[in-house]
This record gives structure tokens, sequence and C-alpha cells, in this order.
């Protein structure tokens, strides 16, 4: 399905002080979804990675899970921080309506690393 929304351009991209109204379609008609219930993120000075996965316990070992990374996204600092702020609005605005989200981690949560 496309979608199109109105977006402002960069201002730093065009003359300066000036801003112009710019159409983005956006085509997910080739976008794959996943579910994760952990993730990792490191960085460098350029970049940030994240991992998207699943933890799973390993059968017959009750302390040890297994991080299996299914995706992974980089993202330079400036879109990371982007990400950080929507996201953080998102969270804000669901804890608004639905209650604030409980984080502590789980039993099972606390054998791993990855958060």
């Amino acid at each position: 399905m496309a979608e199109t929304r109105p977006q402002l351009t960069n201002p730093e991209s065009g003359a300066e002080g000036q801003r112009r109204e710019m159409t983005l379609r956006i085509d997910e008609t080739d976008m794959a979804s996943a579910y994760c219930n952990t993730f990792r993120a490191d960085g460098s000075v350029e970049e940030v990675i994240l991992d998207f996965g699943m933890n799973r316990m390993i059968p017959g070992k009750q302390n040890e899970m297994l991080f299996k990374v299914r995706n992974q996204v980089i993202l330079n600092w400036r879109n990371t921080k982007r990400l950080a702020l929507t996201l953080a609005n998102i969270v804000r605005q669901h804890e608004e309506r639905f209650g604030e989200i409980d984080i502590k981690q789980s039993q099972a949560a606390q054998v791993g690393q990855p958060g």
C-alpha cells in the first residue's frame, strides 16, 4: 500500500531560510514485518547498530539463553536521535492513554544480556 504524506524539506538543503513543501510517497509493498522480544545496541563514532531478535531458552540448560539475531538496522547518529525522540513520544502517548509500562525484567530475561 502506498501512502502519501506532506513533508517539509530539510531547511539545510535549500536556500538559506527557505522551506518548501514536498510530498513524501511511502511504498510498503515490499515491506517485511518481524516480531522481536529483545534487542541490543552498539555504536561507533559514525553509526549505531541495532540488532533485533528472539531470546530463547536452550533445552536442557536452565541458566542459558540464546539471542537469535533476526534483523539488524544501522543508523547514523542524526537519525538515531530522531528515532529516540520519536519513540519517546510514542511511549509517552501510550502511557498517557493506557498507564505506565513496567520495564522490570522478567525472570527469563534476567538470564540474558540483550535488552
